[in-house]
């Protein structure tokens, strides 16, 4: 198949391109090569796939829409995005147009050039806000839901909190639609916290991958919060068993939304990381404590049983496991951390 993954140089793109190469499928991928790291995950997939980043922003409505012409994709892959909410509060602008308006531009190319296409978007936890009206506690040193066993579904009230869940979630809700209005195969994967390989985290976004950087260099981690705030986490190679999964059963996936993340099986806090990590290091990790930040949720931990149910899908790798899986890549890899910053 002809794939096209915008973000392609991401951490989640550029590991869907190398899974994507090493079955036969022929893909383009285009970047705007603005993140930490951008570069020098697009060398490795030129050096080690033989794929070639093109240079492209979706805020350029021409740009995008000659390059889905030419590409005529099968699959559509939206992955580029602004995807830290700390960055939102401070430029809103940029993250609307990033991500509402790029999406949109996009959207708008498959619409008139790719009709065909199966359109999968990288959505976020974040459209269901801080979810303040569900009961929440603390046992065992980390917050759970009080009557939310199973996690929280996709049938959730949306609640756009930070405009960085405004724009991801207008963003998911035009995807959305354009499969209900112009019969587009849209799929909407609302992703908890994704980590693994090639991921340069930084402390506003990618946490599981930024406590690992810095406990494998020896340097001091900032919580914000208590560290008692608990996500479901899902290791990149489970993620993109996902987005297989949806383009081999479009029949049933499309224009459907599915909450992607790790499950109650597959959650933790912050500081049961720090423990993790100084177990696989062999030392203490300096740990400094901040106010919590904007929009910041207590717990998000995602019920995955209508994945389960339509996509045959489950997670494989385990927290312990892929935590160490990433140390362990991080550590044969530091050269390319000092030159992502």
């Amino acid at each position: 198949m002809r794939y096209l993954l915008t973000g392609g140089a991401g951490f989640i793109g550029c590991n869907a391109t190398a899974r994507l190469k090493g079955r036969g499928d022929d893909v383009v991928v285009v970047d705007n090569l603005s993140r930490a790291g951008s570069v020098a995950n697009a060398r490795w997939l030129a050096a080690e796939h033989g794929v070639h980043v093109t240079q492209i922003d979706l805020r350029q409505e021409d740009a995008i829409a000659e390059c889905v012409a030419d590409a005529r994709p099968d699959v559509v892959l939206h992955c580029a995005a602004q995807v830290a909410v700390t960055t939102s509060v401070t430029d809103p602008r940029r993250d609307f147009e990033d991500n509402a308006l790029g999406t949109f531009n996009l959207l708008e190319a498959v619409r008139l050039r790719a009709p065909e296409a199966v359109v999968i978007y990288t959505s976020t936890n974040k459209v269901y806000g801080g979810m303040e009206d569900v009961g929440i506690e603390l046992h065992d040193g980390r917050y759970r839901y009080v009557d939310l066993p199973n996690g929280c579904d996709e049938q959730r009230p949306l609640d756009f909190h930070s405009p960085y869940g405004c724009s991801k979630g207008a963003a998911d809700q035009y995807v959305h639609d354009y499969s209900r209005i112009y019969g587009l195969r849209t799929v909407v994967f609302r992703q908890s916290c994704i980590y693994g390989y090639r991921q340069f985290g930084v402390e506003d976004q990618g946490w599981v991958a930024w406590f690992s950087i810095r406990a494998a260099q020896g340097k001091p981690v900032t919580i914000f919060g208590d560290g008692r705030q608990v996500r479901d986490v899902l290791f990149i190679d489970d993620l993109v068993d996902g987005f297989l999964a949806a383009v081999e059963r479009i029949a049933v996936t499309a224009g459907r939304i599915y909450n992607i993340g790790g499950g109650p099986g597959n959650q933790m806090s912050l500081l049961d990381l720090v423990a993790h990590l100084e177990r696989l290091s062999g030392r203490r990790l300096q740990v400094d404590f901040a106010g919590w930040r904007p929009g910041d949720q207590r717990i998000f931990v995602c019920d995955i049983r209508k994945a389960g149910r339509e996509l045959g899908w489950s997670p494989r790798v385990s927290c312990a496991a892929g935590v160490e899986r990433l140390y362990g890549w991080i550590e044969a890899n530091r050269t390319l951390f000092a030159e992502a910053r």
